[in-house]
């Protein structure tokens, strides 16, 4: 979408502004515009006074900052002559202008509610904390145009001051949410109808008894904005098809080749034959050299036809427009164009890169990349990369617009054992977007939950499209970069300076049902999360422990996730009380404070996730056996004195309360997370209730704080789905 140029924007005159959005459910103050002070006086007696009396005219849009606003003239004299000051400040660059006389809104709260016209989504919806403090607080959020009632009603709860409005304030009644949903769907409504409508800014919208309502408006306007047309809808067998040779390819050509084992292509070509491809492996060297047993191909026409659908381009820019033909004349029907030297370097660059795309167009080509890392399909046994690792079999699948944050997303994955189905570095994405791969994903039956890396969305309708049809059907976690250095965009209301790039993207991202992590790590535990544990039907959280301070910290943790730390029921109190002694907490958290027995962490756990009243059991201690067990171990003393068999009882142990998590999450389809900082214990043996845990699938996090947000971003979700069904 094309931004209109300032030298084509109208703005509209508050009076004007306020008739269109009042056709669009806005509720507006009663008002009159009038052109000389003893007419503003007469119009007050009519409203009833007090009333609110400003300058009016088009080209007045900064009437608080000029002091063109008096406020609770009580008299018709005072009316009068607070008329005549005002017009005695008009200006040449004013132009015509006369009287807007207002009843007086009273409430004390005040929102800011906006439209704006961004270039990547389109029309988006604000909603703010208004008045004085909307600037200086920031409390703002967005929403993309086509907004729903529930929309609506998450923006507000997305506020951070949501609870002055969600509930009564200083004697005023809560907001009449319906009237506030009515507003803002409205303006979504507007935004949709009126491509004219360049940006629309409310403020403030004052809460008058629980109703919102508008004492002041701006709404400019300029040429329309053309949408896009839309794009063809593949079903789901045709997505399928589309990317089967990028991922599942029968046969794969490496171009770039050559005898010397550290070239990009070569290492390309040892880490597919290192990592068990089993189709047909062409490479194709200009020197015919032998590789790894394998007898280089001179050109990529020597390969015989229909025996390869991928090609990975390890070769020079110029040259591979051509190659792609090439490969494409003896069957190839996908391409991963690892090469650099296109978009990124310069005019030069984006002139090949676009000599490449064509070429995939013309001959019907998947294309992925250029200047990507690679492409991992385990699956296939594929690792079609220039950089390991290559993961483990699962059923977390990556597009990133980074090959180096694919890396790390891969190296989590080998780290923790929660595999990987297919990973994919976009490279500058020439023809296939992240939002491609998204779209794949989605549809793909290997696919269980999906983590992006992006940087910037070339063309956010797409995107949302792809994206909220994939959130449907999977979890799909967003890591955003580039956040720091996305600005304000320069604009005469409040609502479009409040617009940044990373405000509009986390309010469609919250509006879609995507979860934004703040980290690489922080998106994988998430993934690997969803991954392993059933989703929960509600907030309802127990935290278990063996030792008192983990849980006073995961409690604090819990509450500011928006968990529920309930209080024990009184039956589980009761039952809890026949394994242990009396010295327990009796509360949430569950501290047993050192009265187990081999037999009571178990039982407890098994005891919590069974209560029909919780819905999730976080679990903090796995390891602190392993522990000494390992120190047991690795000393001069043992094995005498019996440290073998402790040894053996310390392990046995850790083995017992692994799969007492991983059996009681299972048998009552509950997450049952545990954590403990022994996941990074130095050592050259890993701990063994980590290593237990790892053993059975499972993943155990590095602190509590970090399991509960992974707890969050699954109740987050299952909301997002509607599948919680259990309230605290």
């Amino acid at each position: 979408m094309a931004e209109t140029t300032a030298s084509t924007v109208r703005t509209l005159s508050e009076h004007a502004s306020k008739e269109l959005l009042a056709e669009y459910g806005v509720p507006v103050a009663t008002e009159r515009v009038v052109a000389t002070a003893p007419e503003a006086a007469a119009a007050a007696e009519q409203l009833g006074l007090p009333v609110v009396l400003k300058l009016h005219g088009e080209r007045i849009a900064h009437k608080t900052e000029r002091g063109l606003v008096r406020l609770g003239l009580s008299d018709a004299a005072s009316v009068e002559a607070a008329g005549a000051e005002l017009l005695a400040l008009v200006t040449p660059e004013d132009g015509e202008c006369g009287l807007l006389v207002a009843s007086m809104v009273h409430g004390r709260r005040e929102l800011i509610a906006g439209l704006v016209r961004d270039p990547q989504f389109g029309p988006c919806v604000m909603l703010g904390l208004g008045g004085v403090l909307t600037e200086a607080l920031g409390d703002a959020v967005f929403a993309a145009a086509l907004l729903t009632e529930r929309d609506a009603l998450r923006l507000l709860e997305r506020l951070q001051s949501s609870r002055l409005f969600l509930e009564p304030f200083r004697g005023e009644p809560a907001i009449d949410v319906e009237a506030l949903t009515r507003v803002l769907t409205g303006l979504g409504r507007l935004g949709l109808e009126r491509p004219d409508v360049r940006s629309v800014d409310i403020n403030p919208l004052i809460v008058q008894d629980g109703r919102p309502v508008a004492v002041d408006a701006l709404v400019e306007l300029g040429e329309p904005v053309e949408r896009a047309p839309e794009a063809v809808r593949l079903s789901d067998e045709e997505i399928r098809e589309r990317f089967r040779p990028l991922f599942y390819p029968e046969g794969v050509i490496v171009a770039g080749v050559s005898e010397h084992p550290g070239r990009l292509g070569s290492v390309a070509f040892h880490n597919i034959v290192r990592f068990g491809y089993e189709g047909r492996i062409f490479p194709v060297a200009r020197s015919g050299a032998e590789l790894y047993g394998y007898k280089g191909l001179r050109d990529v026409s020597e390969v015989p036809a229909g025996e390869a659908e991928l090609i990975v381009l390890c070769t020079p820019a110029a040259v591979n427009a051509e190659l792609l033909r090439s490969a494409a004349a003896v069957g190839v029907r996908a391409a991963f164009c690892a090469a650099g030297g296109y978009r990124e370097i310069g005019e030069e660059g984006a002139r090949l890169e676009d000599d490449l795309a064509r070429a995939a167009r013309e001959t019907g080509v998947l294309l992925a990349g250029p200047n990507g890392q690679g492409l991992v399909s385990t699956g296939a046994s594929l690792c079609a990369q220039f950089l390991a690792p290559y993961p483990p079999r699962g059923g977390i699948s990556i597009a990133s617009q980074s090959g180096n944050l694919m890396s790390s997303l891969l190296n989590y994955s080998r780290a923790t054992g929660i595999g990987v189905s297919k990973a994919i570095s976009a490279g500058n994405g020439a023809t296939t977007t992240i939002s491609d791969y998204l779209e794949y994903f989605a549809v793909d039956d290997e696919t269980e939950v999906v983590i992006a890396y992006l940087e910037g969305v070339d063309d956010g309708v797409r995107f949302r499209e792809v994206a909220g049809r994939l959130v449907q059907r999977k979890p799909l976690i967003v890591i955003k970069g580039g956040v720091a250095a996305e600005g304000k965009r320069a604009a005469a209301s409040h609502t479009g300076s409040m617009a940044s790039d990373d405000r509009v993207f986390d309010g469609v991202a919250r509006q879609l049902g995507i979860l934004r992590a703040a980290s690489v790590e922080e998106a994988f535990e998430w993934a690997a999360s969803f991954a392993t544990q059933p989703l929960p039907r509600g907030r309802r959280t127990a935290v278990f422990t063996t030792v008192g301070g983990w849980g006073v910290l995961s409690a604090d943790a819990c509450a500011a996730a928006g968990l529920d730390l309930v209080p024990l029921p009184e039956d589980l109190i009761a039952a809890i009380d026949e394994l242990v002694p009396a010295r327990w907490s009796r509360a949430n958290p569950i501290d047993l404070a050192g009265g187990e027995t081999r037999d009571t962490i178990p039982d407890v756990l098994e005891l919590v996730a069974a209560h029909p009243e919780i819905d999730a059991v976080l679990y903090l201690g796995l390891g602190i056996q392993g522990n000494q067990a390992q120190a047991f171990k690795s000393g001069p003393l043992y094995p005498g004195d019996g440290l073998e068999r402790l040894v053996e009882f310390h392990e046995r142990q850790e083995a017992r309360y692994a799969e007492a998590a991983r059996e009681a999450s299972s048998r009552h389809d509950k997450p049952v997370l545990a954590a403990t900082e022994l996941v990074h214990a130095s050592g050259e043996q890993p701990n063994p209730g980590v290593a237990a845990l790892q053993a059975l699938g499972g993943l155990c996090y590095p602190s509590g704080d970090r399991a509960i947000r992974a707890l969050a971003a699954l109740v987050e979700y299952a909301e997002f789905r509607g599948l919680l069904t259990a309230r605290a």
